[in-house]
This record gives C-alpha cells, sequence and structure tokens, in this order.
C-alpha cells in the first residue's frame, strides 16, 4: 500500500495549510485533497451533520481513490467525527487536527493566550475537555469567528478584514507586558492564510500557533509505523471538490507553495452517507 496517495478532508480550501505541511514533511507522498465546498461551512452547522459529511467523504476517499490514509484537515469535522471515524475504519492511519494549545502553553510567557476558531469547534465536546485540562496554565481568551472561514473561502478581503479586527479586539490587548496576550492559536485551518491580516492586530511580537507541522509530523509517524511510507513516488496532488472546482483550483494557485493537478468534481456517492 505504501504507493498509495493520502487523504486530506477540509470542508473547503482551509486545509491546503495543512496539505502544504504534509508536502513539506513527506515530499515523495501522494494527496487527494477533498473540499466539501458544497456542503460548506461546517463551522456553522451542527455536529450530527459534520459527522454524517465527515463519514461519506472518507468511505469515498477509500472506495475511489485507495487512500492509505486520512487526514481530517479540518477542527470542526476532528471535533465532531474523529472518533467515530477510529471506530469505522481501525486498521486506516487517521490525523486529526484542533487548536493547538498545548503548544501555546509551551510558547506563552505572559501566560495569556487567545484561540481564534470556529463556534463549533469552540463548543464540542473535544475541546472543552482540552481547554479545561489546561485551564490551570493559562489565561485563554476564547473568540468564535462566525463567519471569518467563509470570508477566506470567498477571498473577501473586506470581510476579512472587518471580521479580524472585530474578533481580535474582542480578544484583547496584544504585546509582550505582564497581563498581555503574547501567543494567538489559529484554530481553524483556514486561519495560516491571512496572518498577514491579523498581524496588523497582534503586532510583530504575537506568537502565532497553527497545526500543520504536528499534523504532517505525526502522519510521518503513523505511516512509517505502519510500514507504509513512500520512498520514490513524485508528490503529486490531485483536488477533488463536491462544488465549485475553479473556485478550488484557484485557492490552489494562491497558496499551495507548490502547483497541483486540475481540480475535478466529486461524483453522486458523496451526496448521501454510506
Amino acid at each position: 500500500m505504501s504507493h498509495f496517495p493520502i487523504g486530506v478532508f477540509d470542508s473547503g480550501v482551509g486545509g491546503l495549510s495543512v496539505l502544504n505541511a504534509l508536502r513539506e514533511e513527506l515530499p515523495h507522498e501522494r494527496f487527494v485533497y477533498f473540499a466539501d465546498t458544497g456542503h460548506a461551512p461546517y463551522g456553522e452547522r451542527g455536529d450530527a451533520y459534520v459527522a454524517e459529511r465527515t463519514r461519506t467523504v472518507a468511505r469515498y476517499l477509500l472506495d475511489r481513490h485507495r487512500i492509505k490514509a486520512l487526514v481530517v484537515a479540518c477542527n470542526t469535522a476532528t471535533a465532531a467525527a474523529i472518533h467515530e471515524l477510529r471506530s469505522y475504519h481501525p486498521a486506516l492511519p487517521l490525523v486529526g487536527v484542533e487548536p493547538a494549545l498545548k503548544p501555546a502553553v509551551a510558547t506563552s510567557r505572559t501566560g495569556h493566550i487567545a484561540v481564534i476558531a470556529t463556534r463549533v469547534t469552540l463548543e464540542s465536546r473535544k475541546f472543552e475537555t482540552l481547554h479545561a485540562s489546561l485551564a490551570t496554565q493559562a489565561v485563554f481568551r476564547i473568540v468564535p469567528c462566525d463567519g471569518l472561514a467563509s470570508a477566506i473561502e470567498r477571498s473577501d478581503s473586506a470581510e476579512i478584514a472587518a471580521l479580524s479586527q472585530r474578533y481580535l479586539s474582542a480578544a484583547g490587548t496584544f504585546g509582550s507586558a505582564p497581563g498581555q496576550i503574547d501567543t494567538l492559536v489559529l484554530g481553524c485551518t483556514h486561519y495560516p492564510f491571512i496572518a498577514a491580516e491579523l498581524r496588523r492586530h497582534t503586532g510583530d511580537t504575537v506568537h502565532f500557533i497553527d497545526t500543520g507541522a504536528p499534523v504532517a509530523q505525526q502522519t510521518r509517524r503513523l505511516l512509517s509505523q505502519a510500514g507504509q511510507l513512500a520512498e520514490a513516488d513524485d508528490g503529486a496532488v490531485a483536488l477533488v471538490s463536491s462544488a465549485a472546482p475553479d473556485a478550488l483550483d484557484a485557492a490552489a494557485a494562491r497558496w499551495l507553495a507548490r502547483p497541483a493537478g486540475p481540480a475535478t468534481t466529486a461524483g453522486a456517492s458523496t451526496a448521501t452517507s454510506t
């Protein structure tokens, strides 16, 4: 199975930030990136809906693309469905993402950390458990960012600027002085793409923490343990979308560090859960 591709899945284009990290860590692997654009945004859906879509896309990637591992490159889908996927596919190496609170605690010097993510991610039991386990180690300012991922999907610069200002102002005061927020957790895979805009409101001294590199390293570990690391594949990427492949093509051209082939549209097999 070492020559089979790795599946990477997100509700839209945000997971391309994780795909960049995966390609950097695993340059000889082939990837299939699935954007469930036709059913996005997940961050404004309920857990049951997101879990159903996650099951459906995983089944599609296994059946149609014979993936050897799956990276759920979406905080919302990880929170809603990763536990179900592990039970349905116990032999499949699975890696999810979650807001990187532990690395943020290790990084922060002031002990004040802001976390921005979708509302569904922040209200999930998975996040609440993680937050509670670290609550005595830092002061966390938790900010649900309604609409921000959607604005990034649309490349709506004016909306991105307005929402970034609103949400980071709500977080508090950024800086390196005592009591100021010196670390910002980017708790949605879309947010690394607007790091420059976020910097306008935090300043250059604030640490930004995302999950791309740790996810890529964990993927390598799991494939190595399973004896499934590719040794000489070409590193090609297939892009698949449940709707609007042109939008995925445009996002890939803008944000992928290395090019990928043209996006295609998934067939009817992703319409309902299996």
